[in-house]
């Protein structure tokens, strides 16, 4: 099949949605799919797509939107309009993005069937942000664009319920997030993030910092300040930790006020920020902590528990996450409340138990991941979406 996304930005720091377009693209290509991508920020796209390397995805870059509906230009979809029409399916990604009734019109206009990815934007807690602006815009637009799907992707089946009143007369498929598995295969190994960051507690010695890891986007719904009121009730204990944040500030400036928060609490020595970080080093990272912690308030799915059982490390977290019976069920995540006091007991507890059972643990969940996650499986349900879009007419 001929597949052809519209994801509006191909850049980490926005959030999952193009790690999750960059898996599904590479997959499925791996199966004989040819994929395009089309975007106007192709900052993380692989250099393999970039460069138009045979057999590799391909990438168009279209100018960015234009302010202030955040429509394309006229002359922006006729440039797209030849990729649409000779498309098998147009995938569209989040139904929030405002060109997004654009491309379905040009998808109507060639008939090419379109179907959509929520990513977690329409359950109840997403509509509960900004309400009455979401509401105004499913009423105009919103369920229009999502009826004339072929299909809705939704991640689970608790975002399907909470989403579908939304789109009443829409259709609905659940797929799990798409990873790729390759990349977790072999392991870098701890190593290399302790030679990244020199100040890394190495866990393999008797006398050193246990390493709690906060990966992901640093805002308040992911619960860093929960995790840094956790931080301090673990000093106060006696508890010898380290907190890695590893992640961009989604609001400018952000970072910089917990920092100042931190310093003045006295927490300074306790937690570090990295950044962004990407690759194998990531994958190490995951390796060198000892617990992965994030008190979230909502996760749709949540793609870096995947990656952290992945790479063997427990995981604690909170019942926000649509998939926190089946995190819980693989043996290798704590499901706690969304406080401090909850934190800090789960991160102790973990640490009590000692390496064998985190590693334990850590085994179980990998071994969840590979089954629940397996990509022929995952990829074979994305076929059956797309053939199933193409047996629609829009």
């Amino acid at each position: 099949m001929n597949i052809v996304h519209y994801q509006h930005v191909m850049n980490l720091s926005a959030g999952g949605t193009t790690r999750t377009t960059t898996d599904v693209g590479t997959i499925l290509n791996e199966r004989g799919h040819e994929v395009t991508v089309i975007t106007y920020d192709d900052t993380d796209v692989p250099d393999s797509w970039r460069q138009g390397d045979p057999g590799q995805p391909r990438v168009v870059r279209i100018d960015p939107p234009r302010p202030p509906l955040g429509r394309f230009a006229r002359s922006t979809m006729k440039q797209v309009e030849p990729l649409v029409a000779e498309a098998d399916v147009l995938h569209l990604h989040a139904p929030w993005d405002p060109p997004n009734p654009q491309f379905a019109a040009v998808a109507r206009r060639t008939g090419t069937p379109y179907v959509l990815s929520l990513h977690g934007m329409l359950d109840e807690y997403s509509m509960r942000q900004r309400g009455l602006k979401k509401k105004l815009y499913m009423a105009l637009v919103g369920r229009k664009l999502l009826e004339r799907a072929a299909c809705v992707h939704c991640d689970n089946e608790t975002e399907a319920e909470q989403s579908h009143p939304w789109f009443p007369r829409g259709r609905t498929m659940v797929i799990p997030v798409i990873l790729d598995l390759d990349l977790f295969e072999e392991l870098p190994g701890p190593e290399l993030a302790r030679l990244s960051f020199d100040d890394l507690p190495d866990a393999s010695e008797a006398d050193a910092d246990a390493v709690v890891l906060f990966l992901s986007r640093v805002q308040e719904k992911k619960g860093i300040e929960v995790l840094i009121d956790a931080t301090e009730r673990l000093r106060d204990r006696d508890v010898r930790c380290r907190v890695i944040v590893a992640g961009d500030a989604e609001v400018p400036g952000y970072d910089a006020q917990l920092m100042a928060d931190i310093a003045r609490r006295g927490l300074d020595d306790r937690i570090r920020f990295v950044g962004l970080v990407g690759g194998p080093k990531k994958l190490s990272l995951y390796e060198a902590a000892d617990v992965f912690a994030l008190p979230t308030r909502q996760e749709s799915f949540g793609i870096v528990f995947a990656e952290s059982l992945a790479c063997r490390t427990p995981v604690i977290t909170t019942r926000g996450v649509h998939i926190w019976p089946q995190l819980e069920e693989s043996g290798g995540a704590l499901i706690v409340e969304r406080t401090a006091d909850a934190f800090a007991d789960a991160i102790v507890t973990l640490l009590e138990a000692g390496p064998p059972r985190r590693r334990e643990m850590g085994e179980m969940g990998r071994a969840w991941v590979f089954e629940y996650l397996g990509m022929d499986r995952v990829a074979g349900l994305y076929e059956t979406l797309y053939r199933n879009a193409v047996g629609h007419r829009t």
